[in-house]
Order: structure tokens, then sequence, then C-alpha cells
């Protein structure tokens, strides 16, 4: 490779074109971050020879240029950015805005040097005059803007260009609007040009702008690296980006793909086009937060698919490296295509599942599991949707992971170790079929605490005797079990309108309600407050006696928490209910409900805790319908 320290005159004064990669990110620079200190930089230079001090070049860093082949004399030289495009690009609005100042002061001579620094001569022997005129060449995300921008001759061109980007008094709007970044940093580095020039007297304009166009084109440097034919460009991009993280990893994967694409001299843009264009845009860009860490979409998309195919665990800090260990990790390394297949057979899955909507069985699951947070069970559900042709099949396996989550979190059992757990289910699953049987035979094996499947008889107890709500479940856990159990009854009887509401949006409601005190009468008729539910709980406590009315309070606070004594009710029903009594709630329920959760609480007279109990007896049954134990022809217990 040659590298060189040049000016910015020396940079763009040959008749070439740099241009981005149309797979590379598009512009980021922004005022804040980077516009303002290079503005602070140019002034300084600026004002060092309008004072007649010692001027020394002030370096902005470096590109590094790959140089592509010319086919016979037409059009000019193009070079790819392989490192510097937001640099680059950045010089060429400087030097527009300089370009339109010189011109509206008329210092045409200057103008006219600037001028050669900002488009390239003899349109007539160019293959694509519109497009090689240029410098520098964006990305297809920013090309219109930019494009636009730069053919302005006068500053109020700009105006005309993009109108939705200015207020009636002509200047430009503050609030409400994201503005064009070439018309941003033009019209940025504009006004700080004419306000420093205006700085000094009528007489000194000229010699101040020429002082200004001088300090851009001649004290800024930069280093040119340019790379040789047998230079690997791939290699030098990784050795720049991948370990300073200034980028994405998605994006260091991206630009591998495709400049692997280049290397096997495909149709790179059509590949693009046809796999990767979709990954761009606001969907899989958007920030999805898990515990402490934030990352775009299409990043923990990857994470999880990459997983998935090598079936084991990938560290989520080292994405990019673990891409490329994947890769390269059979004697022939993916080709880019082969690698954009694979991506794109995964994301529809991937889409399927987050959303959780459609018909296909990962996008069913998805909609069942999501409000268990379970995200390290998104390989396993990929690799299930990927390899497992029969529907039915998928489904069962599906509905056995369910089981097994809700099991686990009814009965109160951690989560610690469910990636360790899932992750050995994706190896296991490499040595044999992945189908229903082997899938329940490998969690059927699991023992102890952080690992084991509760049984039939344990699953059972629990829901009906339990403190699960307040107690072992959150209200999105709670809500999503109540559902299911809602969903179940309804398919149990026959109706002529199908249900299609959406019960996410109630709200749980205890029957016996957590403060019955005022409104629930015991057996004897007479009442009861929190202070004496308070000391029959010390009399436990310290083991004293306890009579039948404790007793009564005792059962009564320990209903309220369990399955049984749980509904889901609209949002005004469930305030106008609150802690009234069980006639209050009966009438509440006969105008407003439709729910079989709720039709068969309108035959009950009363209301406590023997009648929870046969309500959680019945809604236990259900619910080892709908989250079975270990499958019988398996030959293990359930």
């Amino acid at each position: 490779m040659k590298s060189d320290d040049i000016t910015i005159q020396q940079l763009f004064q040959d008749r070439r074109q740099y241009m981005v990669p149309f797979y590379q990110r598009a512009y980021v620079w922004t005022l804040t971050d980077q516009w303002e200190q290079l503005w602070e930089d140019i002034q300084a230079k600026a004002d060092s020879r309008v004072n007649g001090n010692r001027v020394t070049p002030h370096f902005l860093g470096a590109v590094v240029l790959d140089p592509q082949p010319k086919n016979g004399l037409i059009g000019v030289d193009t070079l790819h950015i392989i490192d510097g495009q937001q640099r680059l690009t950045t010089l060429q609005y400087v030097l527009k805005s300089i370009f339109l100042v010189l011109k509206s002061y008329d210092v045409a001579a200057i103008s006219e040097i600037v001028l050669g620094a900002l488009t390239n001569a003899y349109p007539d022997t160019m293959r694509d005059p519109e497009i090689e005129c240029f410098k520098v060449w964006p990305t297809f995300r920013d090309r219109k803007s930019y494009k636009s921008a730069l053919m302005a001759n006068y500053r109020d061109e700009l105006k005309v260009i993009f109108p939705e980007s200015f207020t009636q008094n002509e200047t430009l709007r503050k609030v409400g609007i994201r503005h064009p970044a070439s018309l941003e940093a033009i019209w940025f580095f504009t006004d700080h040009f004419e306000k420093w020039i205006d700085q000094g007297t009528e007489i000194d304009i000229p010699m101040r702008a020429e002082k200004l166009a001088t300090a851009i084109l001649q004290d800024l440097k930069i280093v040119s690296i340019v790379l040789d034919e047998d230079d690997d460009a791939q290699v030098i991009f990784e050795t720049l980006n991948g370990r300073g993280a200034r980028l994405h990893s998605t994006d260091l994967i991206r630009n591998f793909i495709f400049m692997r694409a280049d290397r096997e001299g495909v149709d790179s843009e059509s590949l693009y086009d046809s796999f990767w264009a979709k990954f761009e845009n606001i969907y899989w860009n958007q920030e999805q937060r898990r515990g402490r860490m934030n990352k775009p979409r299409v990043e923990w998309f990857i994470h999880a698919s990459l997983q998935a195919e090598l079936r084991e665990e990938v560290d989520l800090g080292r994405i990019y490296f673990e891409y490329r260990r994947y890769v390269f990790s059979e004697s022939q390394p993916k080709s880019a295509q082969a690698q954009l297949e694979v991506l794109s057979k995964y994301a529809t899955h991937y889409q399927d599942l987050i959303d959780g909507e459609g018909s296909s069985p990962i996008a069913k699951f998805g909609k069942r599991i999501t409000p268990f947070d379970i995200t390290t069970l998104y390989p396993l559900a990929l690799l299930i949707a990927t390899s497992v042709h029969s529907k039915a099949d998928q489904n069962e396996m599906y509905n056995i992971l369910l089981s097994y989550v809700v099991r686990r979190a009814i009965s109160g059992l951690t989560t610690k170790n469910y990636n360790n757990i899932f992750i050995s289910i994706l190896r296991n699953l490499s040595n044999s079929e992945v189908s229903p049987e082997a899938l329940c035979k490998i969690l059927s094996s699991l023992k102890g605490e952080a690992s084991r499947w509760p049984n039939n008889e344990e699953f059972r107890q629990t829901c009906v005797t339990c403190a699960i709500f307040p107690g072992t479940l959150d209200a999105p856990k709670m809500r999503a079990i109540l559902s299911e159990l809602e969903l179940e009854l309804r398919q149990s009887v026959k109706t002529e309108d199908p249900f299609s509401g959406n019960l996410f949006v109630l709200d749980i409601e205890h029957i016996l309600p957590k403060s019955w005190y005022e409104h629930w009468p015991l057996e004897d008729g007479g009442s009861c407050d929190q202070g004496e539910v308070w000391k029959i709980g010390q009399k436990r406590l310290f083991e004293i006696p306890i009579d039948d009315r404790d007793l009564e309070i005792i059962e009564r606070e320990g209903s309220i928490p369990t399955l049984g004594n749980l509904t889901l009710l609209n949002l005004s029903v469930n305030r106008a209910a609150q802690n009234k009594s069980f006639s209050v709630k009966k009438e509440l329920l006969l105008a407003n409900t439709n729910l079989r959760l709720n039709i068969p609480l309108l035959n009950q007279e009363k209301w406590d805790g023997k009648t929870i109990k046969i309500r959680s007896e019945l809604l236990a049954d259900i619910a080892l319908e709908i989250w079975p134990g270990v499958n019988a022809k398996q030959d293990v217990p359930v």
C-alpha cells in the first residue's frame, strides 16, 4: 500500500471519484459530535493566516482507498472508500459551503479553485456524467439529498431545494423536523464562514475570504492510504474497525459479507437488494434492551441465529468474530450468497417469533412465550422452525417447551439456569433427530431444582393450593396463564360466535379481594380487620393456640392468591368491583362479562375457601391439558 500525507486540495485535485461502497453505513456525523470541532480547527488556521502567524498543518486522520479497475479511456478513476467515508463526505460539505460564500462575495478566482475540488471536469469524456462529476459519491441512502445540496450554486437555492426544512421567514426549522445531513452541514458551515469573514471591514472581506479558503484547502491535511492490488481490503477494514468498536457488529458483518461477494465476483448489489436491504429498515434497527444491554434488533437476531446454526454458546460481545468463525467453520468457507440465504431463512422465523403474529407455529409460540421473557429460548425455537418440516411436530415441540417453562414458573422454580439448559438442548439435538420425542427425552432427564420439569402431581398441587398471584408470578405471566385457560374453556363449548378479543388488555381480579374485611363477613356474621389478621399471624409464628374463627380467617387469607380465586375483568368493571361483596360482583359480571372463566361464578350463592378450592381443582385439570407433562409414549412417569 502507498501512504501519503496530503492537503485537501491535493486530495481532490485529480480527476477521480471516491465512492462509498453501497453496503457501508450511511452518513452519521453531526453538528455537536463532529462539525463544531471541525469548524473550530478551520477557524484557528484561518485566524493564524489573517494575523500573519506561522501556520502548521492540522491532520484530520486517515482514509483508506481501494482503486478500482478502469476499462478503457472513458470515465474518471474510481477508488472505493474502505475507511474514512465520514471525513471525505464532510469535507465536500465544507468545500461546498466555502464555495457558496465565495460566490456570494463575488470572489470569483478563488471560487473557481474550490470548484475544482468539488467537481470533475470534462463531462463529455464520462460514461455517466451525472454521477462521475462528483468527487465523492455516497451510499444510496444519502445520494438524493447529497446530490441536490451539492448542485446548488447559491445559498438561497437550498431553500428552494429543501422547502420543508425552512420556516415562512426563510430560517432553518429548529423543531419538528429532521433535516437532510447535507443541508444541515452546509447551512452550518456556510453560516459560520460568513460570520467569520464579516468580522473584518468591507475592504478586508476579499482577503479574509481567501485566507479562509486557503486554510481549508492547504492547512487541513489527511493521510491517504491507497491499497495495491495485492492488499486485502477486507483484512484492512477489519483491522481499522473490528477492534475499535466504532461500528455496530452488524455493520462489520454486512461489510464482511459484501467484501467477500466482491472478491467472489458475484453481483453484490443484486445480493444486497435481494437479501440484506430489509435489515436496513427501522424494524431491524430499533434498539432492544435485554437486562443491561441495549442493541439493535438485528444484532440480537444474528446472535440467536448463530447459536441455532452452530448449536453452541456464542459470545455476544464478540459477535463479529463469532460470525467469522461460523463462516470458516468448514473446510470450504461459506459463500456470500450462502450466508445471506441462511440469514434470510432465519429472519422470517425470528420476526414471527418476536411479533407473535400470524399462523405459523413459531408465531403462535412467540405470542404465548413472550410474557415469560425467556429470550434464551429463541435459538432453540429457531432451530425447530428451520429443522422440523412437519407443522404438527413443530407445534408439539413448542408445546413441550411451553409446558416446561410454564410449569416451572407456576411452581416458583428459578430461571437463572435457562441459558445453559437451552444451549445444552441445542447441543444434544445436534446428535439426534430434532423431534418431539428427542426434546421430551432431554427435558425429562433433567434433575434438580435449577432444571427439572415438574410432574403432573406437583404441578396440580401447586395450582390448587399455592400462592400464585401475588406470589410466584408477576402480572404479565398471570394474565397469560388466565388467558390460555379462558381460550381452552372456549374450545370445549360450542358457540356460533368465535372469540377474537384481546385478553391481554384485561385486568387480573381477585374474586375474594385482598382487602375483604369490610364487605365479606365471617360465617358467624362478624367482621375482621387487618390488625386482627396480623395478630393471628403472630399466634402462628409463636405457636399460640388458635380457634375456629382464626382458622376461617387463615383459610381466607390463604385462598386469595390461589388460582381458583383469580379471573380476568375489564378495567372499568374491575375498578367498580374492587373490594365489594360477592353479590355485587355477580351483578357486575352478569352485566359485563362473556368469559368462560366468569360465567360459572354466576351460579354460585357464596364464595369461600371451599368454592375457591373446587374452582382451583377444575382449573388445575385444564392446566394439565394445556401444559401436559412428559409424553406417555416416552414411558417416563408424569
